[in-house]
């Protein structure tokens, strides 16, 4: 279903959970480290507050005390004050911002490593499943929003709070009248800070929103593969109106923006001064009765400004409260986020296997519901939250059920089904070579994932050496297991650092070794920096075959006793294919090998070959054999592996 969203409405603001007292509780545990530093930061906060509060006292002192008594000494005392209090006051904040700066990056430094450690073990159905973009905006803008309630929010009501209530004191006890006077025109200050505050947040969030939409069609065009798209299609002058509108659509609202952000400003201007308006005509009348001294109307009229300033801040606070504490619920919502694989709390270190390997009745069925997952949220003015980045339009999203291959069904007619795996069982021996084959879809990479527990099977269980692999520790069976997958992801970084990624502690000539057995170290020395030749982006720089070759070379170096391969030599050409193939042939040699094959040399080498099909294995056995029952590994072969046959 589709749902076009043609105007922004600002009913439609999302609103953040009610904050609770569990929450407040766990967003100080992590200020707690940091609390020597936080009652540094308030009592900084205080004693500026209190150094403000001595200028207008000072100003009253001058004016009715020592210019009409003619007090030279008193006045040079006078005067340097009003010099050192605001020096001091400046070394103060600068102290301030100091401490609050140490307070507020170490925040941020404890909840981005805490994130990133808890998001390198969560399950690959979790990655599949959860954009990129959301992720690096919990890392980075909610991690801010964090440190920001931390450092600032809590900080700034606490000091307007307290500022409030002294200058509030101070007022009174020079004149209570002028006091009351002043704040009678407080509440017509609130509706309008409230009122034209609110308009303003929503012209805001419009041109946020309306800019991520421009900045995501900038993203989308103006790189290669889209400049690409767009010429070859002949579409510049169309894009060049899209964007146009797009870049209109921010200026009108930037426009808007500005008008009543200047209504705003020039409203509280206007109350701010219809109130030291009256606090200066009665003031005035009260002089002129001689019931009150000029120098105590100045100084009330500065301590009015601080008032109103403090009363603002304050009447936001719960708003600014909120929004703050929303940071850390979405920050807390992945660290609570379960893992998926759990390791066993006596899981076992096996430092060595033999390389015996069985499923014993295995099923599985890949997550549809959102248990686990991260809730949607919409962040103004970023890219990743624009739905379509050239029509414009919203769309209401269906679950898609993962595929075997992580890619669309080819044949959803045929393969389509609830249970990916159902009552799988086989045994590879050590050293043995075991070949998947079967049509797309059947569920043969879906076993390959489950070898290395990217996946934990639904039922029955697999077994490493006799051990159950949910009873091993997972960095001890990451060891263990080589896998190379048909599209091998590549750091853009040097190809010694992409292969070092195996074994950080390899040395030259294993590297090297590495390389020559998978048959690149040639091709690598042919490039302009050698080894130390940046691959690009996931590889972009290099062809199929050598990505698929350097990632053959970085599992040798990693030296598994279980080889776990998806062939993916159907696409290249006959030059990389024979490589990779003789290459293979050498990385599989000693091994317990699990084979996704598109080739016929990988099924006439195998020891046991399982036909699967519907996520069941069909037949099993060795070519001949099952050449011999002329049964769907038959058919098979003749369409896939040896299509000239009838």
């Amino acid at each position: 279903m589709r749902h076009s969203k043609s105007a922004y409405s600002p009913h439609s603001i999302e609103k953040g959970p009610p904050v609770s007292l569990g929450l407040v509780k766990r967003v100080f545990g992590y200020a707690r480290p940091y609390k020597g530093w936080l009652l540094a930061m308030l009592f900084i906060t205080l004693v500026t507050a209190g150094l403000s509060l001595l200028t207008p006292l000072i100003l009253r002192d001058l004016i009715d005390r020592t210019i009409p008594s003619g007090d030279l000494t008193r006045l040079v005392w006078l005067t340097a004050a009003l010099v050192a209090v605001p020096l001091f006051s400046s070394g103060l904040n600068v102290l301030g911002k100091q401490t609050s700066a140490r307070v507020g990056e170490g925040v941020i430094y404890d909840l981005r490593s805490a994130l990133f450690a808890h998001l390198q073990r969560m399950s690959l159905s979790f990655f599949t499943r959860t954009k990129t973009g959301e992720l690096m905006s919990r890392l980075n803008n909610d991690v801010t929003g964090a440190q920001n309630a931390i450092t600032n929010t809590f900080i700034e009501i606490f000091t307007n709070l307290v500022q409030a209530v002294i200058i509030l004191s101070v007022m009174l006890a020079l004149e209570w009248r002028l006091t009351l006077v002043s704040i009678l025109v407080f509440p017509l200050f609130l509706v309008v800070a409230r009122n034209l505050g609110n308009r303003l947040r929503d012209v805001t969030r419009l041109q946020l929103d309306l800019n991520a939409k421009m900045n995501a069609m900038i993203a989308e065009l103006l790189n290669i593969s889209g400049a690409l798209l767009v010429k070859l299609f002949g579409r510049a002058a169309e894009e060049d109106r899209r964007f146009q509108q797009r870049a209109r659509q921010v200026s009108e609202a930037g426009i808007r923006r500005s008008v009543t952000g200047s209504m705003f400003f020039a409203s509280i201007g206007l109350l701010s001064a219809v109130g030291v308006a009256l606090v200066y005509g009665f003031g005035g009348y009260l002089v002129i009765q001689q019931t009150l001294t000029i120098g105590t109307i100045v100084a009330l009229g500065a301590y009015l400004g601080k008032l109103y300033g403090s009363l603002q801040t304050l009447t936001n606070a719960p708003v600014n409260f909120a929004t703050s504490m929303v940071s850390f619920e979405r920050v807390f919502e992945v660290l609570d986020l379960p893992l998926g694989i759990n390791e066993a709390p006596d899981a076992l270190a096996m430092v060595r296997s033999r390389g015996a390997l069985e499923f014993q009745d295995v099923s599985f069925t890949y997550t549809t519901d959102d248990s686990g997952l991260l809730k949607d949220v919409h962040r103004f003015g970023q890219v990743q939250d624009v739905a379509t980045v050239l029509s414009g339009e919203s769309f209401i999203k269906t679950p898609v059920r993962e595929q075997d291959n992580g890619q669309e069904n080819e044949e959803p007619l045929t393969q389509a089904r609830e249970q990916a795996l159902e009552h799988v069982s086989f045994r590879a021996e050590p050293g043995s070579l075991v070949a998947l084959v079967g049509p797309s879809g059947a569920g043969k990479t879906t076993v390959t994932y489950l070898i290395p527990r990217l996946y934990d099977p639904t039922g029955g269980r697999i077994l490493l050496d006799g051990v159950d692999l949910r009873n091993i520790k997972l960095d001890c069976l990451a060891q263990q297991i080589g896998m190379v997958t048909q599209e091998p992801f590549l750091f853009h970084d040097t190809v010694r650092v992409n292969l070092l990624y195996a074994r950080p502690d390899a040395g030259r000539k294993e590297v090297e070794a590495a390389a020559r057995a998978a048959n690149i170290h040639d091709f690598i020395m042919e490039m302009p920096d050698g080894y130390e030749t940046v691959v690009g982006e996931r590889g972009y720089r290099l062809s199929g075959g050598e990505k698929q070759r350097i990632a053959l070379a970085r599992v040798i170096l990693k030296d598994p006793r279980i080889l776990v391969l998806d062939e993916a030599t159907s696409s290249l050409d006959s030059q990389s294919e024979a490589l990779i193939q003789e290459a293979l042939g050498r990385v599989m040699k000693d091994r317990t090998s699990i084979v996704i094959a598109h080739r016929l040399s990988t099924v006439l080498s195998a020891d046991l070959i399982l036909v699967m099909d519907r996520g069941r294995i069909m037949e099993r056995g060795t070519h001949t054999e099952l050449l011999n029952k002329g049964g769907l590994y038959t058919r098979l072969y003749k369409t896939q592996f040896h299509p000239g046959e009838s």
